[in-house]
């Protein structure tokens, strides 16, 4: 089979699973702009070899094969060992600490982390709860996940440092903000001297899978040093969301 072909066979398969009610020939066609010949011919070698079904009345659906090998994919995804290089690559960048951050029930915590070239005092230990008012990445999970902004609105909100946002309305007018601009900024609010920034990473579905989180000296974190980190810390971020299979990301 030609390069060209597996293509073509792929972007079939991807329109049947945007359409759970199928397909019918002439809708793929239009949608494609295949010829019907050849596309009839590619549809039943897809159904004989159970990777398409066909319906009663002429509707094309992702088959069996296909829905198994995507089962397989993600659960073979480890979205810790997929985003490690870019974590490392981004350090290289930026010179900052790096963190890759996640949530687990209603905890967020961070699984990951790459040093940077700056000497930052800090004891944070991979796989401890972060607070959700107070850090970047913890505000930037309650900010998109309504369960996780609702359990840290409704909670206590202890005041770490004298920066930290302990007033339940300003809370919930930094979340909105967070959901505008698309990242989380701590201002020293959980550690004096430190300013906090995390970064989303989306899944297939467009859900929040993960988050890059950037510690920085509050003396280095200049607008200008800013805008890089944010850039850059953007575009691994991609690189890791393609890798999950969002393709959309960019």
């Amino acid at each position: 089979m030609s390069p060209e072909r597996y293509l073509r066979t792929f972007d079939v398969l991807n329109l049947l699973v945007q359409h759970k009610d199928g397909l019918r020939l002439t809708e793929i066609k239009e949608a494609l702009k295949l010829p019907v010949s050849s596309l009839h011919n590619m549809l039943q070698t897809m159904v004989s070899a159970e990777v398409a079904t066909v319906t009663d009345d002429l509707r094309y659906c992702a088959g069996p094969r296909a829905v198994a090998l995507a089962l397989r994919t993600v659960q073979s995804l480890d979205i810790r060992t997929i985003a490690r290089r870019h974590l490392q690559d981004l350090v290289k960048e930026i010179g900052d600490d790096v963190y890759l951050a996640l949530h687990v029930g209603k905890r967020v915590i961070y699984a990951d982390r790459c040093l940077g070239t700056q000497r930052i005092s800090l004891d944070i230990r991979l796989g401890e709860p972060l607070y959700l008012h107070s850090t970047a990445t913890g505000k930037l999970f309650a900010a998109f996940d309504g369960k996780l902004g609702a359990l840290a609105l409704a909670g206590k909100l202890p005041k770490v440092t004298p920066a930290t946002i302990v007033d339940p309305l300003e809370l919930e007018r930094e979340f909105k903000r967070i959901r505008i601009a698309g990242f989380a900024k701590s201002s020293e609010e959980s550690v004096e001297g430190i300013v906090g920034y995390a970064l989303p990473i989306r899944d297939t579905t467009g859900k929040l899978a993960a988050a890059i989180h950037i510690s920085v000296l509050s003396k280095r974190a200049t607008k200008l040093h800013e805008r890089k980190l944010l850039s850059c810390a953007r575009e691994y971020a991609v690189l890791v969301e393609k890798q999950l299979g969002n393709y959309t990301a960019g």
